[in-house]
């Protein structure tokens, strides 16, 4: 499949992995001297395709986070394991000892006030088979949508809660201090991209608690039938992970589920993540 004419860049390639979500894109070396011209097409790739895709990005580290930092200020994650002397990279690391992995639909840290832009993940250990990672265009999910729902949807808020996710094994003072940084957040249901205008459904498995203001037992129907939209195969891309492969996905517009596929081989990839605004 082409780029439309009016999509064409000039220094990068784009191969789109399906027709709406994802593109494998050329002639990108992660760093943080990437010219001017070349950040703004990479831009431009993120919105048209929402997941991009790098290869052979054998770079330190510290390139890692460079290429992050050309798109925006990098967040620090409160409760993952971070990479030593690296407080941005954020290290997610499974092998024969693990008994889950991120195998859940979700748009990462919605517990936030203001969610992330978007992460830019680096594979460093990859299995021989399995440990694919999916990604889910929620706009196209939202556009799915019978009518019908779409206009029940339309303005309601959903209530999103890091305890459901990082909450488990916290003493109930730590989890009583951290809920002080970080308090349960109102995001609406179906948002609206800030750069593009397209309206995507905002609500996940990991992190949303509830619809504010609907009855506990129609809220939770509502919420499985909504969560259900991300596992469309039309509305998906799926990559297949290589070392030093890169993926950077638009959390405004897509969510993604990591394949727990491998074990017992290990899987370690390393993230970048760019901070966001308030949804609206």
């Amino acid at each position: 499949m082409s780029v439309a004419p009016e999509t064409a860049y000039a220094t990068i390639t784009v191969e789109p992995l399906s027709p709406t979500i994802g593109a494998e894109i050329g002639g990108v070396r992660m760093g943080g001297d990437v010219p001017a011209q070349q950040v703004a097409e990479i831009r431009r790739a993120l919105l048209d395709w929402k997941v991009i895709f790098f290869r052979d990005q054998d770079v330190p580290v510290e390139e890692h986070i460079a290429f992050g930092r050309l798109f925006g200020e990098l967040e620090i994650h409160p409760f993952t394991p971070n990479l030593e002397g690296h407080p941005e990279v954020v290290v997610i690391h499974h092998n024969e000892r693990s008994t889950s992995g991120q195998n859940d639909w979700h748009s990462d840290v919605t517990w936030r006030l203001e969610p992330s832009l978007g992460s830019i993940l680096r594979a460093r250990i990859i299995p021989p088979v399995g440990g694919d990672t999916l990604f889910a265009d929620m706009h196209a999910a939202w556009k799915g949508l019978p009518e019908p729902i779409r206009e029940k949807i339309d303005g309601m808020t959903a209530v999103h809660s890091f305890t459901r996710v990082f909450g488990h094994g916290l003493p109930e003072e730590k989890q009583a201090e951290m809920r002080e940084q970080y308090p349960d957040a109102r995001h609406p249901v179906v948002r609206t991209h800030p750069e593009t205008g397209a309206r995507s459904l905002y609500v996940n498995g990991a992190f949303v608690s509830h619809l504010e203001g609907v009855d506990e037992v129609e809220g939770s129907r509502l919420l499985r039938l909504l969560y259900r939209q991300a596992s469309i195969p039309e509305y998906q891309c799926r990559f297949r992970w290589r070392e030093n492969s890169v993926a950077f996905w638009d959390n405004r517009a897509v969510q993604h589920y990591a394949a727990f596929d491998y074990l017992p081989h290990t899987r370690r990839v390393e993230r970048v993540t760019i901070a966001g605004d308030k949804p609206y």
